[in-house]
């Protein structure tokens, strides 16, 4: 009898225990199936990029973030622009080394001959220099062989480094004109042909003077592509600059720039840069429309710059695009860009004895922080190496 009543404690205590195990297992199960907290949906994005076959050719370089693709930007803090230069010679050394190889290696040799001497002329002409400085520089150099007599390889870097600089201009005011005055904003005007980069240049020059504690808005002048409006903007936001543009493709771009100026004058900021559209130097009837643009905005503020923004890669061709627009605007710098890809170094002693006026920013790749202010020293040291 005793067995009999233990057997049935036994049951009922492992009944009861499978009935707790089975109503505890139900409720993790409820836990753990209960759907996740919704993440709201972002708003589908607009285009921001220009058509395939128009517009600047470095329009691919305007940053492609997530948070590009949803339109929503978490404001950046650019770098300051000093220095950058110095940080980008390796870049910039990868394209020009192969220049600054063969000068050093002819002037090295034991003998320099009439024939070697002309070597190196073809030497500096190929690399855009010009024929003119081309001729002056080995005539320059002639005189200082001569007189120093033997020479070490320092002594032949040393010698080409001083030739370069001075035909770079050293002493050169190569600064940017951004201060503001009696409350109404310095503006910047960028002007060039088609696929030289403009629209790009403009928002890397935003990020540098924002990175340099300035207070910036675009404004969007381009109105014959809705897609260059889009990617300025679209550069502005990423560091909180304003971008003005027109409600309409094919509005007057003499009047967008001058809202802008307007805009950035009620708002105080610092700087307005305005890009303009690509234009063949040789199309009168849209060179006129440039100088309009800028008689314009000069009603409003100072034009305190014209930056003229040159393909590197064009070479010689480029100088007759600069003498045009000079011409028209009164160019007050040479922006020169993808500098990085082409062994044309000399392009910047040619535009500036040409045009008389400095290379004042340089493009050194399609990065955000890739436009650098043009020094002299650094961008000698990297041709040599």
């Amino acid at each position: 009898m005793e067995y009999v009543i233990l057997i049935i404690v036994i049951a009922v205590l492992a009944l009861g225990t499978g009935g707790w195990l089975l109503f505890v297992r139900p409720r993790r199960g409820r836990s753990l199936d209960a759907p996740p907290a919704q993440t709201p949906v972002p708003p589908a994005p607009q285009a921001t990029t220009a058509p395939a076959g128009s517009g600047d050719a470095e329009s691919a370089a305007a940053p492609e973030t997530h948070a590009a693709a949803t339109g929503v930007f978490e404001v950046e803090r650019p770098p300051p622009s000093a220095g950058r230069l110095v940080r980008l010679r390796a870049r910039l050394a990868r394209s020009q080394s192969s220049v600054g190889s063969a000068l050093l290696n002819l002037l090295s040799r034991d003998r320099l001959d009439d024939d070697t001497w002309d070597e190196i002329e073809e030497v500096l002409i190929t690399a855009d220099v010009g024929v003119v400085p081309a001729r002056l520089m080995v005539e320059e150099l002639k005189t200082k062989v001569k007189v120093l007599g033997t020479r070490s390889p320092d002594e032949v870097r040393g010698l080409l480094k001083a030739e370069l600089v001075a035909q770079l201009g050293e002493d050169t005011d190569r600064s940017l004109h951004t201060s503001p005055h009696n409350g109404v904003p310095a503006v910047v005007l960028m002007v060039g042909v088609n696929g030289t980069g403009k629209t790009t240049t403009c928002g890397k020059l935003a990020r540098a003077l924002i990175g340099d504690g300035y207070t910036v808005l675009l404004g969007a002048a381009d109105t014959f592509r809705a897609a260059a409006a889009d990617q300025l903007q679209t550069w502005g936001q990423r560091v909180g600059a304003e971008t003005v543009r027109a409600d309409r493709e094919g509005a007057d771009p003499a009047s967008v720039a001058f809202e802008a100026v307007s805009e950035g004058t009620e708002k105080g900021v610092d700087v307005v840069v305005i890009d303009t559209a690509g234009r063949l130097h040789t199309k009168v009837g849209l060179m006129d429309e440039l100088g309009k643009v800028k008689r314009v905005v000069e009603k409003k503020a100072t034009v305190e710059e014209v930056l003229l923004v040159l393909d590197a890669t064009t070479g010689q061709n480029g100088l007759r695009q600069a003498r045009v627009f000079a011409e028209v605007v009164d160019v007050t710098g040479i922006v020169l860009t993808k500098l990085d890809g082409t062994a044309k170094g000399g392009i910047v002693i040619a535009v500036q004895r040409e045009l008389g006026v400095p290379v004042k920013l340089v493009g050194l790749g399609e990065g955000p922080d890739d436009l650098a202010p043009f020094d002299p020293d650094a961008f000698v040291d990297a041709i040599l190496g």
